[in-house]
């Protein structure tokens, strides 16, 4: 398979986006660096939710969940009881796994106290890739791995403070979702953008506190 296909417009693309819901997620969002926590936790919920689906899926239903979890925030989620946990079972906008609501909800709670210790969430995942989004050289959907090195120490330490749902895989598929690797196959036009970007940005720990 190539590692990128020419759209209508005519720009080579990955190959995997093939909706115009999944195109507009690859050209605007997909491998952008990310230090904003809120939009940090939203992955986290949204990759969790993702576990046996496709990404598809989860594009489609992605304003459901915001509007079911209340746009991504942590403090709110991180109070959510069984009442609510009832609730999120019957909102069809949602994937209705409890397993996976309850680890929304636990993982909020083992965030707000990672940004408690760390002064963001932020400051404390980029530090998986020592600050810095690793560029790489893909040429074709084959060559980009399920995990590494780095999505492994992450999951581990994640485990270890309680998050769930964070197995390496789901954790590769987030650091690719924030711009900490940058997986775009290399002739994608997003590939040179996002390395430009990239080369010039390094999270800087003292300015997230």
């Amino acid at each position: 398979m190539s590692g990128a296909k020419r759209a209508a417009d005519g720009r080579p693309r990955c190959a995997w986006p093939s909706s115009d819901i999944s195109i507009a997620y690859h050209d605007r969002e997909w491998g952008v660096p990310l230090k904003d926590d809120r939009k940090l936790f939203e992955f986290l919920v949204l990759d969790a939710a993702q576990a046996g689906l496709s990404w598809e899926i989860i594009l489609r239903k992605r304003e459901g969940f915001r509007a079911a979890f209340d746009d991504f925030d942590p403090e709110k989620i991180a109070r959510y009881d069984e009442r609510k946990i009832k609730e999120l079972l019957a909102d069809t906008r949602i994937i209705r796994n409890r397993l996976k609501i309850e680890s929304a909800i636990g993982n909020a709670r083992a965030f707000l106290a990672v940004q408690k210790e760390c002064g963001s969430f932020a400051s404390y995942i980029w530090q998986f890739v020592g600050g810095k989004p690793k560029i790489n050289a893909r040429r074709s959907l084959k060559d980009i791995p399920a995990t590494s090195t780095e999505s492994d120490a992450m999951s581990q330490a994640l485990k270890k403070r309680g998050f769930r749902f964070v197995g390496s895989t789901i954790c590769y598929a987030f650091m690719q979702a924030a711009g900490m690797v940058n997986d775009h196959a290399i002739n994608c036009f997003r590939h040179a953008e996002l390395t430009r970007r990239m080369q010039r940005w390094r999270i800087r720990y003292s300015e997230i506190q």
